[in-house]
């Protein structure tokens, strides 16, 4: 799923074009292009991205990758990180990537004003699933109010639950785990969740600053 979504990112940058807006904040498309490949490519620059002390190295990168035309940065992007880097590597690439392509993915096509959600396959939901379950749990740590997530009725038929943040009364978001992936990531743009639990617990968790 790395590389389907990676690919349909691509695709969904060439369409958009350079200059058009994402839901992560003010970056166009271009930008969050710049953004990903400074990510796989730029040890230097990457750390940053994190670590808010090392910002001006990653500022610094990204001005020097921009100066590219962006069908280059594109198709820089299409090819994958290096094959020396980590995130070259099979297990890796499933585990940061996945997620990493399906938000920004959607990050250009939500930004759209006609924008519908996407049909996934039951092994795309289970695959993000899988990762949220887990990474979720980093997560939640902002959300200031327990929490669990909920993919009703999904595969096999019987609920699936996970706890991302123990205690009392939680919060329980409950909708497929591709809504819930944006969701947990800080996107507002998503569809058809649900809350459940004490209504001043679910309003904390509506206006916390979710994400990495």
């Amino acid at each position: 799923m790395s590389r389907t979504e990676r690919t349909n990112l691509c695709d969904a940058a060439l369409a958009a074009g350079p200059e058009a807006p994402t839901l992560c904040g003010e970056w166009n498309v271009k930008d969050l292009i710049v953004h990903l490949l400074v990510r796989e490519r730029d040890p230097l620059g990457a750390p940053g991205i994190i670590v808010p002390q090392l910002e001006g190295l990653t500022a610094r990168a990204s001005r020097r990758m921009a100066g590219q035309s962006f069908p280059v940065l594109v198709e820089k992007v299409r090819q994958g990180p290096p094959r020396l880097s980590p995130l070259s590597l099979g297990v890796v690439d499933r585990m940061i990537n996945t997620v990493e392509y399906f938000v920004h993915l959607e990050d250009i096509r939500r930004a759209q004003p006609d924008w519908t959600p996407r049909e996934l396959s039951e092994r795309e939901q289970k695959t993000l699933w899988k990762t949220i379950s887990v990474t979720g749990k980093g997560m939640a740590r902002s959300a200031g109010v327990p929490l669990q997530i909920c993919w009703p009725g999904s595969a096999g038929g019987d609920d699936r639950t996970a706890v991302l943040r123990k205690g009392a009364d939680p919060v329980v978001v409950s909708g497929t785990p591709s809504e819930i992936v944006l969701f947990l990531f800080g996107r507002k743009q998503v569809d058809d969740l649900s809350f459940t639990g004490p209504t001043e617990k679910i309003a904390q968790l509506r206006q916390a600053d979710l994400g990495i």
